[in-house]
């Protein structure tokens, strides 16, 4: 009896050390995927946000996510700047690497070595020093409106895991509000707010002569198929008629591009027609990283390209936390990954308030705002031509207290920003907020029209 008790220990025994062995040499991609969203999402928290490695863990990363990600753990290696997540601590480690000025990007393999390229070719990013004892947007002095700052003070209205509001009326920061933890420094990431970015980066290329929103025979793989027939507008639009599954949760297309992926844009351009151009709305992140790609390749040498959103846009505007982020190809990740801080967002509103202009000076074509808010047929009016939203929480622009030309950017867990031209209004409203927890953006985007003179 002893001796077949040894023997079922030592089968018992050997399963374990295999199933261990498994896990470490063959890891399912669901446990790969998680490792890779864990790391990437707490190295840019540490490295551009400054907050500390275990709460965004925590907080940001197993709070919301899949029960998987509980399992998750981190170490932050601050010499190298990259962090490492290890499911349970052993398995199907994921790693991202912090590189000045372009954020965290994911390294498959665990290797920094895809990246190393990328340092090379970093330029300095153009510095705009804000003055504090001068008015927004240039300064960091609000004009605060007591009516609209009690709206934003109110967790009903704010909602749960809010991070930071900030209100903007008549070019002037009126009311703002922040959650323990979070200031008017600290940059958040926006997810598919990153998209409008996008827009208006095409937007300057296209000011600067070397895009065209009607051009098709855009990606040399495409030649000689139905594909070639996709315009640049389809992709600002999400018609190119590209498959691409959105879902989130598993391991799809979204998550696998975002977190698994060093070349996004590639992963996406290999995909195959499910519609003909321009007839079928249908959301796509692999649109957009697509849409950086080939914005990105109108320059000749990558460097140019990589300094282009600060030269072009951020600087312009004083936004000086802003960072779009690189996959590890050195294409911006231009569906989902701009860090900055509220009021830098709000500095992007305001831009898109003024119809394309700062201080005077037309950056976007003129007409480029009102074609992003245009409604397009193939999404029911519920989609611009442009990479922004026109409707929130089932409420279209003109319905209700909302103006016919207001429009919204939209992200994962709870960001948004309207954006209502007719009112010069702008809500910028950042956090992380599941959809599961059912918050209703719309209810004060409401009630500050309301409040309004």
């Amino acid at each position: 009896m002893q001796g077949l008790l040894k023997t079922l220990g030592g089968l018992a025994m050997a399963a374990l050390a295999s199933f261990f062995g498994w896990l470490v040499l063959f890891p399912p991609e669901l446990l790969t995927l998680g490792d890779g969203y864990a790391a990437k999402i707490v190295c840019s928290n540490v490295f551009l946000a400054g907050r500390d490695p275990q709460d965004v863990l925590a907080d940001d990363v197993q709070a919301p996510g899949h029960p998987l990600l509980k399992l998750v753990r981190v170490s932050v290696d601050r010499e190298e700047q990259s962090v490492t997540a290890r499911m349970m601590g052993f398995a199907a480690p994921g790693r991202a690497v912090y590189r000045p000025r372009r954020g965290c990007t994911n390294v498959s393999g665990g290797s920094a070595e895809a990246i190393a390229g990328l340092r090379e070719a970093e330029r300095a990013a153009i510095s705009v020093v804000h003055k504090p004892n001068v008015s927004w947007p240039e300064g960091d002095k609000a004009d605060t409106d007591p009516a609209i700052q009690k709206l934003v003070e109110n967790p009903a209205l704010a909602g749960p895991g809010m991070r930071a509001i900030v209100v903007i009326r008549d070019g002037r920061l009126v009311a703002e509000t922040y959650a323990p933890g979070f200031d008017r420094n600290t940059p958040l990431l926006g997810w598919s707010m990153t998209k409008s970015v996008t827009a208006a980066i095409i937007g300057r290329r296209i000011a600067d002569g070397r895009m065209d929103l009607t051009r098709a025979n855009l990606v040399p793989e495409w030649n000689g198929d139905d594909r070639a027939r996709i315009k640049l507008t389809d992709l600002l639009a999400m018609q190119s008629g590209l498959t691409f599954n959105e879902d989130y949760g598993d391991v799809t297309d979204v998550t696998r591009m975002l977190f698994l992926e060093n070349d996004m844009a590639g992963f996406v351009a290999a995909k195959p027609l499910g519609a003909d151009p321009g007839t079928k709305f249908a959301y796509s992140s692999g649109t957009s990283n697509l849409l950086s790609r080939l914005w990105m390749q109108t320059f000749a040498d990558p460097a140019e390209a990589l300094a282009y959103p600060h030269e072009a846009l951020f600087a312009p505007l004083g936004m000086t936390s802003a960072v779009m982020e690189t996959d590890a190809s050195g294409t911006f990740v231009g569906s989902s990954y701009m860090y900055a801080s509220a009021r830098d967002w709000a500095r992007f509103a305001e831009f898109l308030l003024q119809d394309g202009s700062w201080k005077g000076r037309r950056l976007l074509p003129e007409g480029y705002v009102t074609f992003m808010r245009t409604p397009t047929a193939a999404s029911g009016g519920d989609y611009g031509g442009g990479q922004v939203w026109l409707q929130e929480n089932g409420i279209r622009a003109g319905t209700a207290n909302f103006p016919s030309d207001t429009f919204w950017m939209l992200g994962h867990d709870g960001q948004a920003i309207m954006i209502a031209p007719s009112l010069r209004l702008a809500v910028v409203r950042l956090g992380l907020t599941p959809s599961r927890l059912r918050y209703d953006v719309q209810k004060l985007n409401a009630k500050i029209i309301d409040s309004l003179d």
